[in-house]
């Protein structure tokens, strides 16, 4: 079965830099799009960014300048590097992606994983 894999999320102090990773793993035809979702308490959930298969990234206003997202095709694998953190930033932060698996016939589906929680405060 298709899991994703996240890790990286931790308590920081404001200013400070975490990285998130998220490895995707089993029967992956390819990737179409990798990416983090996050929700505060009380808020509506945000997509932070996202990278496609041909490596085009987006990014919420909120965090552009700030984060990069990036990936290794050979290991499925995203990463999303968090600089100069603020307290807005804090969140529950969930990878997903997108990705084509070979059945009968190829099939575009969208995955979650379990979900970090990133704290910047002091």
């Amino acid at each position: 079965q298709v899991q994703l894999v996240e890790s990286g999320g931790g308590l920081v102090q404001p200013g400070g830099s975490l990285t998130l990773s998220c490895t995707a793993s089993g029967g992956i035809f390819s990737i179409q799009v990798m990416g983090w979702y996050r929700q505060a308490p009380g808020k509506q959930l945000e997509l932070v960014a996202n990278i496609n298969d041909g490596d085009i990234t987006n990014y919420t206003d909120a965090v552009r300048g700030r984060f990069t997202i990036s990936k290794d095709n050979a290991s499925n694998t995203a990463y999303l590097r968090m600089t100069t953190l603020e307290p807005e930033d804090t969140a529950v932060y969930y990878c997903y992606a997108e990705l084509l698996l070979l059945r009968s016939s190829i099939e575009r589906r969208t995955y979650w994983g379990r979900g970090t929680q990133v704290t910047a405060s002091s």
